[in-house]
């Protein structure tokens, strides 16, 4: 079970870095990408909490060293993650985690970025202005990932994933 959460992680860390940069939506100094909740819903269902606050933090990093990502990455995709982990591990249904990750990066964790953008990107900008990107992104991330998890061959594929 150990190797095939490795993978899982692995598998999912590189498509949230190579499809993440070419799907991303520049707004001010923070480069949204909606590809990122998608992943982080299904590795809240599929790794738990833990599991997708790693996927979360190793796709930041390696989009940051590639250039691709945006420190803003950080806060905000891992506390989504996070969210979206522990909602769906509470109460069982795909709803919560889209519900995790959508309040967990697209309010708490723009909210987060914007200290962090000051203190490490020198940007001043007020309390509120990440919300309305971030949110939306998270939003339409989040239901791609939750339709995605939806469909028949993805639901027979985490029967499978849990029986083991």
């Amino acid at each position: 079970m150990k190797t095939r959460r490795i993978t899982m992680m692995a598998a999912l860390m590189a498509l949230g870095v190579v499809v993440g940069q070419w799907f991303y939506i520049p707004i001010g100094v923070a480069r949204i990408f909606p590809m990122q909740h998608l992943i982080n819903v299904i590795a809240a269902v599929l790794l738990g909490p833990a599991g997708a606050v790693a996927n979360a933090f190793g796709i930041s990093v390696l989009r940051n060293l590639l250039g691709t990502g945006s420190l803003l990455a950080f806060p905000g995709s891992m506390i989504g993650a996070f969210l979206a982990g522990v909602l769906y591990q509470k109460f069982q249904k795909m709803g919560w985690a889209i519900v995790g990750e959508t309040i967990g990066t697209g309010v708490i964790g723009a909210l987060v970025a914007v200290p962090f953008a000051q203190v490490l990107m020198g940007k001043t900008f007020g309390p509120f202005a990440l919300v309305i990107p971030f949110l939306s992104s998270a939003v339409v991330g989040a239901v791609l990932g939750g339709l995605i998890l939806s469909t028949s061959a993805f639901q027979a594929r985490l029967r499978d994933w849990k029986e083991d």
